[in-house]
């Protein structure tokens, strides 16, 4: 399963648009009905505007009616073995649509690391009452 998220990823890696940064970022996000999203980095010379891979992922996988989210496959680099795990905003994004134990997978081009949303961010903003 893994393995197939993680060459989604690699080719929505190569759709980023990253004029500033030259960091491209690929996403795939696994639905828990098995639908797989794909999102890529897309930078806008404001900064602000830029937008994080996992967020493109997320907002198409909703904006298609999908709430229900098991794991995403993140690759991303600029060194050779470095790899890219998602920034503060898009673990609070995940963490608004996702189990503690939603699946993060980190893959470097040749190892993988795999991570519970839990350890990534574990005193997430939750402005609803009720646990999470």
């Amino acid at each position: 399963m893994y393995e197939e998220l993680i060459n989604c990823a690699l080719e929505a890696k190569m759709k980023a648009y990253a004029p500033y940064s030259n960091f491209c970022v690929g996403t795939a996000l696994l639905c828990k009905d098995g639908k797989i999203f794909t999102g890529c980095n897309i930078e806008n010379a404001s900064f602000s505007a830029t937008l994080c891979a996992e967020r493109v992922a997320f907002f198409k996988a909703i904006s298609e009616g999908e709430k229900e989210f098991s794991a995403i496959a993140i690759v991303g680099r600029k060194n050779k073995e470095e790899f890219c795990q998602p920034c503060g905003m898009c673990l609070q994004v995940m963490s608004e649509f996702c189990d503690d134990d939603f699946q993060v997978v980190l893959y470097d081009g040749s190892e993988r690391k795999i991570f519970q949303l839990k350890e990534l961010i574990p005193f997430r903003f939750d402005n609803l009452s009720g646990d999470k």
